[in-house]
């Protein structure tokens, strides 16, 4: 268990805070194309502050303060400029950098507006994900986690605001004995009562239900791998003990097989809530053209009651643990491992922060944020609908399209 005074520290994200500084040496997604398509305005918060994302009409991407300087009015409800957001209430405008660049109602040569600012923060567009940078300058660059770049891949996101803090999410990612109960035996229940519609439904139940032989962590080059091995299989064929999963520091885990490469982000919004992504990139390889998507198709997966695929099951026993989980009540077993190794972990770079330093994955050359994570190889099989039980339950806009190129990919092998 942590003590009431190790639990603040690693729970909570504002500014000046221990976990928000270092947090803040990160880029973190904050909307996708795919929203802003749909409307190119919106309020987002990231790390305890509330924030305006837009688009101007010339594409630039900008965030600022969420008020306007003049009469406090929320920005959400801006209008986009050609060069910058206007305010709906009296017409004052702000550029990208937050420098008010119009003031309708003030003299003709009045500088006034030279003196007002709010404040803004860089932004960029990676993957189809905005991504923003709240952090001390200079700014580093975006990681180019490879299901953000890999080419010829049709991709998707899920999005969910879950009602509780970030680290119970992602201590998730480093506790693999979970599937079997959650993903298992909770899934079989669930069915039990309310049945499901989902094909091959029955056939995830009865993975989930695998008992663990083997776990095992250890610290990789981006962070922690996790590995596990089910009964019945060896360490020669079984491919999450051979390759295993990273957890990607501080807040990302990768997922993945041939064909398929995932990431999930559990952004802090505040210490209360946090914006789930769970970021799909399906490359059917060679054979199969996929095209260039226009926008990132973006869906919200919800938490429901019947926790009827796999994400919404994560999510609804996060949010079960209470808004900030109290570690102080908690009883940790060995399974536990890899959880107590991320915390310590998370202290770690904690300290490089206050030492001065950059913390791991935090990338300033080029020449070595090429493509980060492994390749998985192409498409051996696949089973139709799969992507409907494990990230999004019938919720993704492309389901279909998704589905057909990957037959087509497994067919032409």
């Amino acid at each position: 268990m942590l003590s009431a005074e190790q639990n603040e520290r690693l729970t909570r994200v504002s500014a000046g805070t221990p976990m928000g500084e270092l947090l803040r040496r990160y880029w973190h997604p904050v909307s996708t194309t795919g929203l802003l398509r749909e409307n190119p305005v919106q309020p987002v918060r990231l790390l305890g502050e509330a924030l305006t994302l837009y688009r101007d009409r010339s594409g630039r991407l900008g965030l600022l303060a969420q008020r306007c300087a003049h009469r406090r009015v929320d920005l959400k409800w801006g209008i986009p400029q050609d060069e910058g957001l206007r305010c709906p209430y009296h017409g004052w405008t702000y550029d990208a950098a937050g420098q008010c660049i119009l003031q309708p109602g003030e003299p003709e040569g009045s500088s006034f507006r030279d003196k007002v600012r709010v404040a803004s923060y860089p932004v960029q567009e990676l993957g189809g994900l905005v991504w923003a940078y709240l952090g001390p300058e200079p700014a580093p660059l975006i990681p180019r986690w490879r299901p953000l770049v890999e080419p010829n891949a049709l991709r998707h996101v899920a999005w969910t605001n879950v009602p509780c803090n970030w680290l119970q999410c992602m201590e998730n990612s480093v506790d693999p004995i979970h599937a079997e109960h959650l993903h298992g035996y909770l899934w079989e229940y669930v069915v039990e009562r309310y049945g499901c519609e989902i094909p091959g439904t029955l056939e995830q139940i009865a993975r989930g239900k695998r008992r663990h032989a083997k776990i095992a962590f250890e610290p990789h080059e981006h962070g922690i791998l996790k590995r596990r091995l089910f009964e019945g299989q060896s360490e020669d064929d079984a491919p999450d003990w051979a390759h295993g999963h990273p957890l990607v520091f501080p807040n990302a885990v990768t997922l993945g097989g041939p064909g398929l490469y995932q990431i999930e982000i559990r952004v802090p919004r505040d210490d209360e809530s946090t914006w789930s992504l769970i970021y799909q990139a399906y490359a059917p390889g060679a054979a199969v053209s996929v095209g260039e998507q226009d926008f990132l198709p973006t869906f919200e997966a919800p938490i429901t009651e019947r926790a009827d695929y796999i994400a919404g099951q994560d999510m609804a026993v996060w949010a079960g643990q209470g808004v900030v989980m109290d570690r102080t009540q908690e009883r940790l077993g060995e399974t536990d491992r890899g959880l107590i190794m991320y915390r310590k972990l998370l202290d770690d770079q904690i300290r490089v922060v206050q030492d001065g330093g950059d913390p791991m994955n935090v990338y300033r050359d080029p020449a070595l944020n090429v493509v980060l994570g492994r390749e998985h190889g192409p498409v051996d099989s696949y089973a139709p609908g799969a992507v409907r039980l494990r990230t999004s339950g019938p919720h993704s806009p492309i389901m279909d399209d998704l589905d057909r190129i990957m037959i087509e990919a497994a067919s032409a092998r």
